[in-house]
């Protein structure tokens, strides 16, 4: 029969699983409660002004960074972990080259979604006129992920542009039309 020691000791299978899921219980309380402050800022009248675009960037990037966290705290702590990640660390590199291309086109996506927060050509709210394989369309930017723009066209279809797409193609941003 075990005791409390032994279930509580990260070197033993029962205490990597109790730790595993409190940390990921954590984690996940952490990343719900940032969404949630962040919610309930925004969805303040008094808060008009904020960049609502680079709020649910650095917020989506906070929740990333919480699990990451976590996990690597996890791994520390779990004896059998951190000495696997000591002999993992020497192929990493490998791995890395291995997993960036496989995901090229999703980092491309969240590297151009950074580019976008940075250099903001377009926010949440514009009315903008993008390419789509049905022609030119015209719509309002409902929101902008790590990865995505999505687009409400005027007669109502909804239009997800890869973040990378977006970066690189024409987008005529129609709020920005100046009186002349």
């Amino acid at each position: 029969m075990m005791d409390m020691t032994s279930l509580l000791d990260p070197g033993t299978v029962a205490g990597a699983l109790i730790y595993g899921a409190l940390f990921f219980l954590t984690a996940t309380l952490l990343a719900r409660a940032l969404r949630m402050s962040v919610h309930q800022v925004l969805a303040h009248k008094d808060h008009v002004g904020i960049d609502r675009t680079g709020i649910v960037f650095v917020t989506q990037l906070s929740q990333i960074l919480i699990y990451l966290i976590a996990a690597v705290l996890y791994a520390h702590l779990i004896p059998t972990l951190r000495q696997l990640g000591t002999a993992l660390l020497a192929g990493a590199g490998v791995a890395s080259v291995v997993i960036g291309l496989a995901a090229q086109s999703t980092l491309g996506n969240l590297v151009s979604g950074l580019s976008i927060l940075l250099y903001r050509p377009v926010r949440m709210g514009d009315r903008v006129q993008v390419a789509s394989p049905a022609g030119p369309t015209i719509g309002v930017i409902e929101s902008l992920s790590l990865g995505y723009t999505f687009i409400r066209a005027d007669d109502g279809r909804k239009i997800i542009v890869p973040n990378s797409i977006m970066a690189s193609q024409v987008t005529v941003n129609l709020n920005d039309v100046r009186a002349g």
